[in-house]
């Protein structure tokens, strides 16, 4: 499938965990998508748990959710640091109201919380915050990947294969304003 002419925006904030970050990069550009890295703003460059630099194409305050056809979300710590900046809540959370794809794995589910999208959903993500989306009126499922509607999401890095399938394959069904294809 080619997502040639599909946006989509990637999230970072220092503390990513790395492969949830350039393995979707890679996976999306690949597919044909156009990939833009979109920060806090609080940096130009942003550190993965391991160290691993990424520079950001924009910042958040200078983006809106129409532009993209999906968000993706790398877990780490960043999701945690992410949630603390109105713009980028507030960004997740239009994006969703707009019927973007919003994939989110491992600790990002955090930031879901905060942007208030997971009542009445069902998801997955590490088992460590599973608390957290349940109180947050979501379905906890132990499982490598759960599409619900618009949100994807997965548990941990060894989940990205079916993650990535999952995100390309929704796109699919989409054509580039975000709305679902009647083909």
């Amino acid at each position: 499938m080619s997502l040639e002419g599909f946006n989509v925006a990637i999230l970072a904030e220092n503390q990513y965990e790395d492969h949830e970050l350039w393995y979707p990069y890679y996976r999306l550009k690949e597919a044909g998508a156009n990939v833009t890295i979109v920060g806090t703003g609080s940096a130009e460059v942003y550190k993965s748990k391991h160290g691993y630099e990424v520079k950001v194409d924009t910042k958040v305050d200078d983006v809106r959710a129409e532009q993209f056809d999906a968000v993706i979300v790398p877990g780490g710590w960043a999701p945690d640091y992410m949630r603390r900046y109105r713009s980028m809540v507030e960004f997740v959370r239009q994006a969703n109201n707009q019927g973007k794809v919003i994939a989110a794995i491992c600790h990002v589910a955090s930031l879901l919380v905060s942007a208030g999208v997971l009542r009445g959903k069902t998801a997955t993500c590490v088992g460590a915050i599973k608390d957290d989306i349940v109180n947050a009126g979501a379905t906890y499922l132990d499982s490598e990947v759960v599409v619900d509607g618009n949100l994807i999401t997965s548990r941990q890095p060894a989940d990205l294969p079916a993650f990535c399938r999952e995100v390309i394959a929704l796109l699919s069904k989409k054509d580039r304003v975000g709305k679902t294809l009647t083909r």
